[in-house]
């Protein structure tokens, strides 16, 4: 069945009257078609808004509430990046409400301003090129000291750490962020919604000639970071590269001058996270839970790194929709939509307990259905009542029959309670394409 069909499949009755409740009577009636829900003659205002009971690991425990409790001198609203980091460090522990008006720069001053005083990139590319330096030995000297003191720069400029018991909401359909860096770090209880990330672009990425047999340019920074946090929902916001998109970059040595590191990574111990309606788009290395195989790691990370994905899109991406090391992980009712980029969705590594069940992907012709998953690690998990272009399949058989080098079991061995309503995987493309991401909020 090819992809036009499909939609067309997808778009059952179901889809159908989402999208006529919506195109008639507005966002509530859009709540109501797709969940059966009351609506409430007046809508909670949106920073006070809580995450559900049940809806995913973020509700588990205390739930996550964010600053909805803020009193009036903690609400504020911000237009430039300035005001949003004086707003994130405002009233000490005091919940807060930030309120994101337009899209905000976190670089509007261009990297120039952010090199240190004698870094000559082309002085760095004639010192460290291939030819004279090699492949043997990673890049030392002047100008390798300049790029590092310059990426610090850029790391204390485009960095925003956000405090325990905060709501982060964008107002209407355009509020964002462009080269910022979130970081969500030792803290509990936070809510980040309705926002648009254009991925920051690292301008100082670091040659390293002995990444693989040709070495890599190698980059920092992701568009939101959930680092050891626990209760962290992030809900109905776009994750792009916007107009920097891998395709658009140099190549240097014969390698692609990468600008981009993730989207979202959830790493270091973080737990209790929900991870709803949102849209990954035309990037690379998306979501990364858990960072490292290593020992130290493990003793991080294991028992933690408790991940709910639902009703979000994936769309022009190749790869990591989630890798996942460790965690118990619970991906549902998720549209994934491949291109001839595509690499695989899920990444199955070191004592992972992926559940992905009740999801929807859209493949090209040259995309074999095995792909949908990778195995790095031997872990087991359960992939039931998914959907490849409108065809009900077997993603792990379909994958140990087209990849047999790499072999994957069966049975997760835990079964996911915190869902709220499951919606059956051949509508999942039209609910998610009618509510997913920024601006969609209801």
């Amino acid at each position: 069945m090819n992809t036009q069909i499909w939609h067309e499949h997808a778009t059952d009755w179901r889809a159908v009257t989402v999208r006529r409740a919506a195109a008639l009577i507005g966002c509530t009636a859009l709540v109501l078609a797709v969940t059966g829900a009351t609506a409430e003659a007046r809508p909670r205002e949106l920073g006070r808004q809580t995450l559900a009971a049940g809806d995913g690991w973020a509700s588990a425990g205390t739930g996550t509430t964010g600053g909805s409790a803020a009193g009036a001198a903690q609400v504020s609203t911000v237009t430039t990046w300035a005001e949003f980091k004086a707003a994130l460090a405002a009233g000490g522990s005091a919940p807060k409400i930030i309120k994101v008006r337009g899209t905000i720069d976190a670089n509007a001053a261009g990297c120039d301003s952010l090199a240190a005083p004698g870094y000559d990139f082309d002085r760095y590319l004639a010192d460290y090129d291939p030819a004279v330096w090699g492949y043997d030995q990673v890049v030392s000297g002047e100008q390798e000291d300049l790029r590092a003191v310059s990426a610090a720069n850029q790391d204390a400029a485009i960095k925003a750490y956000v405090p325990a018991d905060t709501t982060i909401v964008g107002l209407g359909r355009n509020a964002g962020f462009k080269g910022a860096s979130l970081q969500i770090k030792d803290v509990d209880n936070v809510i980040v919604r309705n926002l648009t990330f254009e991925s920051p672009l690292d301008c100082f990425p670091q040659w390293d000639p002995t990444d693989g047999d040709t070495g890599n340019w190698n980059s920092e920074y992701d568009s939101a970071v959930v680092y050891g946090a626990t209760h962290v929902w992030l809900d109905h916001d776009t994750f792009t590269d916007g107009d920097h998109p891998d395709g658009s970059l140099p190549t240097y040595y014969g390698r692609i001058y990468q600008q981009h590191d993730g989207e979202l990574d959830i790493v270091k111990g973080a737990d209790h996270v929900t991870v709803s309606w949102n849209v990954f788009a035309d990037h690379d290395k998306t979501i990364l839970i858990g960072n490292s195989d290593s020992a130290a790691t493990a003793a991080v990370d294991r028992g933690h790194l408790r991940v709910t994905l639902h009703h979000n899109l994936f769309t022009g991406l190749v790869e990591r929709a989630p890798r996942v090391r460790f965690g118990q992980v619970d991906s549902y009712n998720n549209h994934f939509v491949a291109d001839s980029s595509y690499g695989y969705s899920y990444g199955i590594g070191m004592e992972s307990q992926l559940v992905a069940e009740h999801n929807a992907f859209t493949l090209p012709a040259s995309v074999g259905a095995g792909k949908i998953l990778k195995k790095w690690k031997d872990a087991p998990l359960t992939a039931a009542d998914n959907y490849v272009n409108g065809v009900l399949t077997d993603l792990i058989a379909v994958h140990n029959a087209e990849i047999p080098a790499e072999t994957l079991r069966s049975g997760a061995g835990w079964t996911p309670v915190l869902r709220t309503k499951v919606d059956p995987p051949r509508a999942v493309p039209g609910i998610v394409a009618h509510r997913a991401g920024a601006g969609r909020i209801c």
